[in-house]
């Protein structure tokens, strides 16, 4: 006579379709032939198609057009302030050895911020993709894209170069800018959602592969 199934409280494990990429990605990253990795971004591909999603995975070129726009549209007010000098002044006055007290507590400022926006913020949720292991992706591309348009707008408006600086003192004069360029950039990239188009980080790697792949939305 056979036995009563038994009856069990225990429920299966749940997954989320983070849980799949993240498996791919690292699977992507222990395969060794071309045609391998190319399978795996094929299936990621046919994942980010996958309608429902709810979260930012891609890091696309029109991300980075966002990110332009939304710095250069945060930091332009402050670019006619003479206050942005007298701040940079400030950054200057205290020094513990050759390290700037308040210029090196505002660059963390501005990196604490950016990722807070990126990955602790609910206006969207972004899934962390690290470069070479540990530096996040996303975060890294929004401070270079929001301190180049600090840099240029300053150079190109003139107010870099005014009552002549040193060069310390006109570095501490961009980071007052980048921090609005920094809140503009990481808004004006996630705000609109994941952006069409494909994954630079499959686009670089279709270039190292020597083979090409169609774009393809989400």
């Amino acid at each position: 006579m056979s036995r009563p199934a038994e009856h069990t409280d225990e429920k299966p494990p749940e997954y989320e379709i983070r849980d799949v990429f993240k498996q791919l990605d690292e699977l992507e990253q222990t395969v060794s032939s071309s045609d391998e990795r190319r399978e795996v971004q094929r299936t990621r591909r046919m994942l980010e198609g996958v309608p429902g999603k709810e979260y930012i995975r891609k890091y696309t070129t029109r991300d980075i057009a966002e990110g332009f726009v939304g710095g250069i549209i945060f930091s332009l007010p402050l670019l006619v302030e003479d206050g942005v000098f007298e701040i940079a002044e400030w950054f200057l006055s205290a020094f513990v050895g050759p390290i700037p007290i308040f210029l090196s507590t505002n660059i963390l400022f501005i990196t604490v911020l950016t990722a807070g926006l990126l990955y602790a913020t609910d206006i969207r949720e972004v899934q962390m993709r690290l470069v070479f292991g540990f530096i996040p992706k996303r975060l890294a591309t929004s401070l270079t894209i929001s301190f180049l348009v600090a840099a240029g707008m300053m150079f190109l408006w003139g107010r870099l170069h005014e009552a002549d600086p040193t060069t310390l003192e006109q570095f501490a004069r961009i980071t007052v800018i980048w921090a609005a360029a920094a809140l503009g950039a990481t808004l004006g990239d996630i705000l609109p959602g994941e952006s069409q188009g494909q994954d630079l980080a499959t686009m670089i790697a279709d270039i190292g592969d020597g083979s090409s792949t169609p774009a393809n939305g989400k």
